[in-house]
């Protein structure tokens, strides 16, 4: 019993990867304790036994409610929450980011599955192998999370194994062979060694998705719409926030597609988990009321602390709907690891989807060639049309500022008006950018104003846009076309900020700009012991799964081929049935090295078996001898009781040769000769 509950209750432990293993220990060790005691006083109490299942499933939920909600009797909230569990806690889970929160209504259908999972291996104990299969289920529901690889995926595998091998070496029947248990554990470790050496950590691709559950869909207003309303009151506080350093702007949305009329969001929104990474700067932030579901955030997000938010991992955008009254949290994340000197020259990511243009007007394409002096796409050449926008377009001002994004608005500012906002700025800036094969997305937000890590409050006048463009080993690097790159950020730039600096400042004049020189690449070496050395990690990987294959083979197609030919010989009826049995006893018998020469009768072989075979081997050879002659020469041949009988014979030489050593067993068990055809036998 214990045995079978540690082989349910450990699948669950699986779920490691997805809420933190913290979590996860005390809700399954009281559910594994749980069902052991009922089951052990069920065991002691006959009056109980009918009622065993519905005990241990009611003990096991009152349990997980008052460890889950708290002590005390059982309320709404708990049954509610119990409820929710089975429903929807599943689907919340698929909805957040990983590692989840460790909060109840996320992890608790992992404790409520292994509940279920013992409730039925309990009373499928009397088959032991059939027992196993619930916690099996709980296994295979883990792995459609997050599936393990690798060297803790064979570590799983072979705690499992030794817990499911002994429940099963410890339930064998009377008579049955321990050696069956064996190959069980020889393909367990052959498959974790399979996986180890080729899987290599990668995650297979019928691991459940995010997608498998979405969040519901926002209807939120579009930031980029409001930033012109804004800059028209500029005095108009909108959050606050202390004790940071290195932030010298806040993102409230990031926009990747652009039809040619607008520019959407197409983050995939998540439940923000317990942590998206390390954080090396933290701020605290409050927003007062009425400021809309958009939380300030920063691109590589870590953690946030007082509030729930919704996420886009992507660009770190924080959502929080349905918000009522002021939200006070702490933000954490972290900076990119870049070198000043290295920006400048750096490419671009070519991997980085950032959405299309729509239908482009006339004249637009030439004039992003112009304004980037035809480079072909490069972090520099992206600072050259930052810096053509910056010279040759001014910002607006006045009290009826321009408003849009569409190509309407961007034709007008590009070739008439020639002055916008950050609005236009950016967006005009990403479109170019990707008419030259530029990735590029438009960020929403604020400037960070000047001060220190004292309070700061940011205001309406602080609302900006900007383009941000990808940058290969970098990520997403923020620009400022409109020219005020270096406004309020001077005492707060972070690392990214300031290695920007650095790049426009070593940015040369129009007339001296060139292609950065193309680095060589990695891939090709000039030496030939690169070459010698690319080639060993393939082939020791096809090695090893050849080794894995002879051993699959070896422990898995014998034995299954040899049953296969047994069904079908089983299946035959009368005179033909035994036949058969005969000739199943003679490959049994070469199985264990008896000698069967060609054209030897039942009897003959019984006569000369070795003195070493136990005698009830020689007596199913008898009594099976009779069964051939009925066959063979009485006038009326062989009935349904004939084949019975001579089958019979066929498992009493199979229990006679249990006697031998384990050693031949185990050779029995895996012997190539005995695959051969009928006709042909060891002279």
């Amino acid at each position: 019993m214990a045995l079978l509950l540690l082989a349910t209750g450990l699948p669950g432990l699986l779920f490691a990867p997805v809420f933190g293993l913290g979590s996860l220990v005390l809700p399954l060790v009281a559910v594994v304790l749980v069902c052991f005691a009922v089951a052990e006083v069920c065991a002691r109490v006959s009056a109980l036994r009918p009622w065993r299942p519905v005990l241990m499933l009611v003990l096991g939920l009152l349990a997980l409610g008052e460890l889950e909600f708290g002590p005390g009797l059982p309320d709404a909230a708990m049954l509610r929450g119990l409820l929710d569990g089975v429903t929807r806690s599943w689907q919340l889970t698929l909805q957040s980011t990983w590692p989840a929160r460790a909060e109840a209504e996320l992890f608790l259908f992992v404790p409520l599955a292994v509940l279920f999972a013992a409730v039925l291996g309990v009373e499928l104990l009397r088959l032991p192998a059939v027992a196993l299969l619930p916690g099996l289920a709980v296994a295979g529901l883990s792995q459609a999370y997050v599936a393990l690889s690798g060297p803790v995926a064979t570590a799983a595998g072979l705690a499992y194994v030794v817990v499911a091998g002994a429940l099963l070496a410890v339930t064998r029947r009377r008579g049955s062979r321990l050696i069956l248990v064996l190959p069980a554990v020889v393909l367990a470790v052959a498959v974790s060694a399979g996986i180890t050496a080729v899987d290599q950590g990668s995650r297979p691709s019928l691991a459940l998705e995010h997608e498998t559950a979405p969040v519901p869909p926002l209807r939120v207003d579009n930031p980029l719409d409001e930033v012109a309303d804004r800059l028209t009151r500029p005095a108009e506080p909108v959050f606050g926030y202390t004790g940071t350093a290195g932030a010298d702007r806040w993102r409230i949305a990031v926009l990747t597609e652009f039809d040619g009329v607008s520019w959407r969001a197409n983050g995939a929104y998540l439940r923000l988990g317990a942590t998206l990474g390390t954080a090396t700067q933290h701020a605290r932030i409050t927003v007062p009321d009425g400021s809309g579901p958009w939380l300030p955030s920063q691109p590589l997000l870590a953690t946030v602390a007082g509030a729930d938010p919704l996420v886009d991992p992507g660009t770190g955008a924080l959502l929080l709907p349905g918000r009522r009254g002021p939200v006070e949290y702490e933000l954490g994340w972290r900076e990119p690891a870049v070198a000043p000197g290295d920006l400048l020259d750096a490419g671009i990511d070519a991997s980085a989807v950032s959405g299309g243009v729509g239908q482009v007007p006339p004249g637009v394409s030439e004039l992003a060639r112009t304004a980037t002096g035809g480079l072909r796409p490069s972090f520099r050449a992206a600072l050259v049309l930052e810096r053509y926008l910056a010279e040759h377009y001014r910002q607006a001002t006045g009290p009826v500022l321009p408003t849009g994004s569409g190509w309407a608005q961007l034709n007008r500012f590009l070739f008439t008006a020639r002055a916008g906002t950050s609005e236009q700025f950016a967006t005009a800036y990403a479109a170019l950018a990707r008419l030259i094969g530029i990735p590029a997305r438009v960020a929403v937000g604020f400037r960070a104003p000047p001060g220190g890590p004292g309070p700061v409050t940011v205001h309406n006048g602080d609302s900006f846009a900007w383009p941000e463009v990808a940058v290969a080993g970098v990520g997403w690097v923020p620009l400022d076309p409109t020219g005020g790159a270096s406004h309020g950020a001077a005492a707060v730039a972070g690392a990214l900020a300031q290695a920007t600096d650095q790049a426009r400042d070593d940015l040369p004049p129009p007339q001296r700009l060139r292609d950065p020189e193309v680095p060589p690449d990695e891939g090709v070496t000039t030496g030939s012991s690169g070459s010698d050395e690319a080639w060993i990690g393939p082939l020791l990987a096809w090695l090893g799964l050849g080794v894995v294959s002879v051993l699959v083979f070896a422990v898995v197609a014998i034995p299954c081929w040899r049953a296969v030919r047994t069904a079908r010989r089983r299946r035959r009826t009368g005179s033909a049935a035994v036949v058969a049995a005969w000739l199943e006893a003679r490959d049994v018998l070469r199985a264990h090295d008896v000698i069967v020469s060609r054209g030897a009768t039942a009897r003959e072989l019984a006569r000369r078996l070795p003195s070493t075979v136990d005698k009830s081997v020689a007596e199913g050879l008898e009594w099976l001898a009779r069964q051939v002659d009925i066959a063979l020469w009485s006038p009326g041949g062989a009935d349904d009781r004939t084949a019975a009988q001579a089958w019979s014979a066929v498992r009493a030489i199979r229990k006679g040769l249990t006697v031998v050593s384990f050693r031949a067993r185990i050779r029995a068990v895996f012997d190539l000769g005995s695959l051969r055809g009928p006709g042909i036998v060891a002279e």
